[in-house]
């Protein structure tokens, strides 16, 4: 006795729906997408242990101390706001964007108040800044032996 085979059909997965998905969805971000430009800001690093330079041209120097307050060219600032120091810059620099600024940093300064500092140079355009450093030599002889207490 002959039995009668039904036909079974190839059972397959349609991926094409899905590629068409992955397509749109990859269309859709690349169209979305903000591109944030990346503001660039040239910095001179010192060496710590490289000469002095003799101090010819005008210069701005911006002090941050430990507990975050700022000075400009020995003038404290009345608070710690972007706005402030952008402020201070502005009136110090008489509108010359090309005045080089040196930012000094107590060592004991938070990193928040040092880049709020780069932020405020950044963004009121100047383009030259220097980070001052301590001589190797001034940081031996400034340091002290704990066990002399």
């Amino acid at each position: 006795m002959k039995f009668k085979r039904t036909l079974r059909e190839e059972l397959s997965i349609n991926i094409t729906p899905l590629i068409d998905v992955v397509f749109l969805l990859l269309i859709f971000f690349m169209l979305t997408t903000t591109f944030s430009r990346e503001t660039r800001l040239l910095i001179n690093l010192p060496e710590a242990n490289a000469d002095i330079a003799e101090n010819q041209s005008p210069q701005i120097e911006i002090t941050v101390a430990r507990e975050g307050g700022y000075t400009i060219n020995g003038r404290a600032l009345i608070n710690s706001r972007l706005e402030t120091l952008m402020r201070g810059l502005e009136l110090e620099s008489g509108g010359d964007l090309n005045v080089p600024i040196i930012l000094i940093a107590d060592a004991e300064a938070t990193h928040q108040s040092v880049v709020t500092a780069m932020d405020a140079i950044s963004q009121s355009g100047f383009t030259r800044m220097n980070i001052a450093t301590q001589h190797s030599e001034d940081l031996e002889r400034t340091t002290v032996d704990p066990t002399s207490f």
